[in-house]
Parts: structure tokens; C-alpha cells; sequence
């Protein structure tokens, strides 16, 4: 009995992590497409367009999750650089507090 719910247990944690490793590269890829089109108005018109509330507010949500995920981002660092004009080029490590 205590098998099976082993084997229960692993295979849900493997379905998480698959999960989360789904869901961080759709998330990249979003992040990129964001970086390119304001990349695009920048190169067409000079001047970098301000991030809108929508994706300022999903930003908010990922670095909501990163520090839910015991993490501690170094928040002043993290908005100096998805702002003006990396947007996420680093990964996670980059924007964690170093001790």
C-alpha cells in the first residue's frame, strides 16, 4: 500500500514539474515577443514605449511567484532592468539577493 502511494506522489511532483517547465518556456516566449514589439516602436519611432499596465501587471505576478517560490529578488534591481530595455534577459540568479 504505502508503494502505490509513493509512486502516486512521485508521479504527481513529475507532472508539476513538467508543468512548470511548460509554463516558464510559454513564459519566456511571451516576455520576448513583449521585449521585440517595444524593441520594433523604439527602432520606428526613438523613443521606448512605456511598459502598459497589463504587462507591468503581469510582471507583477511573476516576480510574485519567484518570491513565493522562496526566492529573494532584489525588487529595485529586477524593475531597473525589465524596464528600460533587457527585459528579462537574464534568468532568475540574476535578480536573486546575493549573501
Amino acid at each position: 500500500m504505502g508503494f502505490l502511494s509513493n509512486f502516486r506522489k512521485d508521479l504527481q511532483t513529475e507532472k508539476r514539474k513538467k508543468a512548470a517547465q511548460i509554463n516558464g518556456k510559454n513564459l519566456k516566449e511571451l516576455l520576448k515577443k513583449f521585449k521585440e514589439e517595444r524593441d520594433r516602436i523604439e527602432k520606428e519611432t526613438g523613443v521606448r514605449p512605456q511598459i502598459d499596465d497589463t504587462t507591468q501587471m503581469f510582471m507583477q505576478k511573476i516576480l510574485n511567484v519567484w518570491i513565493e517560490a522562496g526566492k529573494e529578488i532584489d525588487e529595485e534591481k529586477f524593475w531597473q532592468e525589465v524596464d528600460y530595455n533587457r527585459q528579462f534577459s537574464h534568468p532568475v540568479e540574476y535578480y536573486e539577493i546575493l549573501r
